[in-house]
């Protein structure tokens, strides 16, 4: 398990927005943010994340002219620390953190582990929430993990 998880705006909000962000508390224990992901967060966050800024500024901004400020700030600040896990779902950062060598996994890894830890027994009833929000999943992916979890018997008829 890595030491420190450090987490991108997008995970906060939509755990927040489906009204499951202690869910990422209960799968990793403390987070940790940088300062301008937690201005992009908007709210207050709660206080097992802590928010820590980057130390090297040229290197965040390098990594700013490739994606947006609130990832590179989340990658930058994983550069700096050792055997850091990134909460990632942009696309485009998770695949510049995978050049970087940085660990990475989005929202759908987070519930994917918190069932394989038993904190939830199913993944359909979060993916169904999310499903609800403009959080854009691919619908191999929804397959995916529905399938990775045995829970695609469930089929409905949409």
């Amino acid at each position: 398990m890595p030491d420190i998880i450090i987490s991108d705006t997008s995970s906060l909000i939509l755990f927040d927005k489906i009204g499951e962000i202690e869910l990422l508390n209960k799968v990793y224990g403390n987070i940790i943010t940088t300062p301008e992901i937690a201005d992009e967060f908007g709210e207050s966050l709660p206080n097992w994340i802590l928010i820590t800024p980057v130390k090297d500024k040229k290197y965040q901004e390098f990594l700013e002219t490739q994606i947006d400020w609130g990832e590179a700030s989340a990658l930058a600040l994983a550069k700096e620390t050792d055997n850091a896990l990134l909460l990632l779902d942009d696309l485009k950062a998770r695949k510049l953190a995978s050049k970087l060598k940085l660990k990475c996994t989005g929202s759908l890894g987070v519930i994917n582990k918190a069932k394989q830890l038993g904190i939830i027994r199913h993944v359909k009833p979060l993916i169904d929430k999310i499903l609800l929000t403009d959080f854009r999943i691919a619908d191999n992916i929804v397959f995916e993990i529905l399938k990775i979890n045995n829970e695609i018997e469930s089929k409905s008829t949409e």
